[in-house]
């Protein structure tokens, strides 16, 4: 396990690897001022050769990825303004943008695939394209659809999703099973822990997953 507040020094490294190739320039411009004109930077900063001082970092895009695959959803098309953008790597207030921070870690931890939430699928882009920027080979990719409650709302700790009861977790595994859309075991009351999940292992198949947000079923 990582953790980014002890990740500093690399991060700071391929920022420093960035600004040595020209991949990365000062940006003072203000959320208002983006907003201003259309709510995608138009590269305003690009080429005034601005110093530190109370400025972002923005990489320069030369490698914009317009499109990915996606081992569920097949072909992605990226929003081409945003695809283009030259957005944020290092924040005004010091901090490390989460697009350079995840894309520096999993390449340290040598991650193949990743699969995440179709809340993700928008920065993607963006992270293959720093991978890209670096040298680097991207991980295959799979959004999953999202779990929402009765609301539409994604469960999370930020909307107050309960947390998982306590005890036998097999329920639970059964419903994230049925919310994925894999062939259940019916019987799966009288299997241990251990056998519940070889036999999903068993079947997995990607493809049986649906592409959009639902509901977790009951038992």
């Amino acid at each position: 396990m990582l953790w980014q507040s002890q990740r500093h020094e690399a991060y700071r490294e391929r920022l420093a690897w960035l600004h040595e190739q020209g991949l990365c320039y000062y940006c003072t411009c203000t959320r208002a001022r983006i907003h201003a004109v259309g709510g995608v930077y138009d590269g305003h900063c690009r080429d005034l050769r601005l110093g530190a001082n109370d400025a972002a970092l923005r990489l320069r895009q030369t490698r914009p990825v317009l499109a990915f695959y996606d081992r569920l959803r097949g072909t992605l098309v990226a929003d081409e303004a945003l695809a283009r953008e030259d957005f944020i790597i290092h924040r005004r207030d010091g901090l490390f943008a989460y697009n350079l921070a995840v894309v520096v870690d999993d390449h340290f931890q040598g991650v193949s695939e990743i699969v995440r939430g179709a809340d993700l699928i928008e920065p993607t882009v963006r992270q293959i394209s720093l991978y890209q920027h670096f040298g680097w080979q991207a991980p295959d990719y799979v959004h999953l659809p999202l779990a929402v409650n009765a609301q539409g709302n994604k469960l999370s700790k930020q909307n107050h999703a309960p947390a998982l009861p306590e005890g036998d977790p097999r329920p639970e595994i059964m419903r994230a099973l049925m919310f994925l859309n894999q062939d259940i075991e019916q019987e799966w009351r009288a299997l241990s822990i251990e056998d519940l999940l070889k036999n999903a292992v068993a079947n997995w198949d990607l493809q049986k997953i649906q592409h959009s947000q639902m509901t977790l079923a009951e038992l």
